[in-house]
């Protein structure tokens, strides 16, 4: 290799065109030959609860130059959130943003001066632990790396469970076009995509009786039972799915046969597995080739179910050493958060005495569960495609998080995302277009938990944690939930069918009426019920306009929910008193009911 290459981790998932990329790479080159290197990030916010990222990756720090975007520091295990910067750094560079929302895509612009740099360090074995922070601690040679951070476009590398389902998810929802199902690379089966983000294949065999929920994939020459239920999953081809079977949340790869009465719950279910009558499969299993679970078994929950015995050593360089009682010992390459990588085309033959001691998966099973380590409990959860237990995040929000500490090495920087030796205080409208930039990720965010919540049925008190987690990542109030989370139900009952100004009422009422409980939590106090009222104006006005014609029968549906109390209508229309007319459009709608509650008063009064 003699010019610039990319180098791409075989586990990245990416829709992004590299011309730009390449291009700053090689002008950067061409005026600085130790510009060696161009990393590709994207913004991707923590969350602040479980410190993790939605791929389940710990939260990464990095300190950018602003102006030049140079990388200054990598960090992805700081301790209890600690980050400590070599003061020089702020010698040599004017200014530096310390970051905890970006993601490393693993799309890396190269040049041959990284080949030579781990021919001449022949100890690095790994990408980022090694090569990228030695470079950033080396003073002798002076080489760069830059940061190239995408927008608009998809990235995402897929190193654990979650990351696995996150990803998976994001295809199916599109967010990776034209890397989606229904886009035909290769094969012979097509792929439609249906109402609610269903993909059916060709030559799929349903039971009338039989519901495919939304957000699920089948694949081609799979039959499914009478009265199955399948939700938010993928099922791969040539799939046999019983009767009265139950679906949520799982990974059903090729060949797999689900006999009657089964239930599977946020699992991955490997080919050639045969999952008999009865079974129940609690969230986070992992079942690998060609296991067979006997009949009314019940694997525990983040179980991981395999043909081969559980490694008796492990050493550092993550070799797994497998006993086998006919040949001796089985060697195998693996990682160490997965059980284990047999080829699917492999042919796995295991003695009698083998088949006996795979007992421990029920009657007529096959397969041996392996235990979870000491302290690998957090990495089961962390990196599973379950959700993450409501009592885990209670637990671990009981759990002060400590705030990010950035250190000298003769005393604390100020508390900033920007740290600069003068301490220049920022234009005040770039910190309201700061704030204002945040708030839009913020009710996206919101906006996506809630969808969530209601395709898969997700409880209210699992919504409220992630919301709360995103408000204290975002820094923003109880008011803002509220009215984010308004925008989301609104945005619910707006895409649901509807043909007249009566049926989005209907859908506004089922709406709210449902998810009442949640949308009460965030309002205590009178102030937050009036920012709901001005969200909702804000809607008619910009976003929602459909509503601007039933904003009165909403706002009144409001009060009969006991959502929004009189005081809080009546405040919000004094406080419209001298405003221009454009302003009072809404409170000259709402006249009668602004009148009949002010009579209301009185007569209490």
């Amino acid at each position: 290799i003699c010019g610039d290459f990319v180098l791409v981790s075989g586990d990245t998932v990416s829709n992004m065109s590299l011309a730009e990329a390449l291009a700053e790479h090689k002008e950067r080159r061409r005026k600085d030959s130790n510009a060696i290197m161009t990393m590709v990030i994207k913004q991707s916010k923590p969350s602040l609860t479980t410190r993790k990222s939605r791929l389940g990756t710990d939260e990464l720090f990095m300190a950018i130059d602003p102006d030049s975007k140079q990388l200054l520091y990598y960090e992805d295990k700081a301790d209890k959130g600690t980050v400590s910067l070599d003061k020089t750094l702020l010698s040599d560079h004017p200014s530096i943003y310390l970051h905890n929302d970006k993601q490393d895509c693993y799309i890396d612009i190269c040049s041959p001066e990284v080949l030579s740099t781990f021919a001449d360090n022949f100890d690095y074995q790994h990408l980022r632990r090694h090569f990228l922070k030695g470079l950033l601690d080396d003073d002798i040679m002076g080489y760069k790396i830059f940061t190239h951070e995408i927008h608009s476009n998809y990235a995402a590398r897929i190193d654990n469970f979650r990351s696995y389902d996150t990803v998976s998810k994001d295809i199916i929802q599109r967010w990776t076009y034209p890397l989606v199902p229904d886009v035909q690379f290769f094969g012979n089966s097509s792929t439609k995509l249906e109402r609610r983000g269903i993909y059916r294949s060709s030559a799929v065999g349903q039971s009338l009786s039989a519901q495919v929920g939304p957000y699920t994939v089948i694949g081609s020459g799979t039959t499914i039972g009478n009265h199955s239920e399948i939700s938010n999953s993928v099922v791969g081809e040539g799939c046999k799915i019983g009767s009265n079977v139950s679906i949520e949340g799982c990974y059903i790869w090729h060949n797999v046969t689900v006999e009657d009465g089964c239930k599977l719950k946020h699992a991955i279910v490997c080919d050639g597995v045969i999952i008999k009558s009865g079974v129940i499969l609690e969230p986070g299993v992992v079942l690998s080739y060609q296991v067979v679970v006997g009949q009314h078994f019940a694997v525990p929950a983040y179980s991981k179910v395999s043909l081969y015995q559980q490694p008796i050593k492990q050493d550092s360089d993550e070799e797994l050493e497998y006993a086998d009682n006919s040949s001796g010992i089985i060697d195998a390459s693996s990682i160490s958060s997965l059980p284990d990588k047999l080829s699917k085309e492999s042919t796995i033959q295991l003695s009698e005495s083998q088949l006996l001691a795979a007992s421990e998966v029920g009657n007529g099973g096959l397969g041996f569960i392996w235990s979870i380590s000491e302290g690998s409990h957090e990495e089961e959860w962390g990196h599973s495609v379950a959700p993450i237990p409501a009592a885990k995040l209670l637990e671990i929000m009981n759990i002060s998080n400590d705030e990010v500490e950035v250190q000298q090495q003769d005393g604390n920087l100020p508390h900033s995302g920007e740290l600069e030796p003068d301490s220049v205080v920022a234009n005040s409208d770039d910190d309201d277009n700061d704030m204002k930039d945040d708030y839009d990720f913020f009710e996206k965010e919101v906006d996506a938990t809630f969808r969530r919540a209601v395709d898969e049925n997700i409880k209210e008190d699992n919504v409220i944690l992630e919301v709360n987690s995103l408000r204290l990542s975002y820094n923003l109030t109880t008011a803002d939930c509220a009215g984010a989370l308004f925008y989301s139900m609104m945005k619910s009952a707006l895409s649901a069918p509807h043909s007249s100004s009566n049926d989005l009422v209907k859908n506004a009422t089922n709406v709210i009426t449902k998810w009442k409980k949640l949308l009460k939590y965030y309002l205590p106090s009178m102030d937050e019920e009036i920012e709901v009222i001005l969200k909702f104006e804000e809607m008619c006005f910009e976003s929602t306009k459909e509503y601007s014609k039933v904003f009165v029968q909403i706002l009144h549906l409001l009060y009969d929910k006991d959502i929004i109390q009189e005081e809080a209508i009546l405040n919000w229309a004094s406080e419209k008193e001298g405003a221009d007319e454009n302003d009072k459009l809404f409170v000259n709608q709402a006249e009668n009911l602004i009148k009949w509650l002010n009579e209301a008063s009185e007569e209490e009064d």
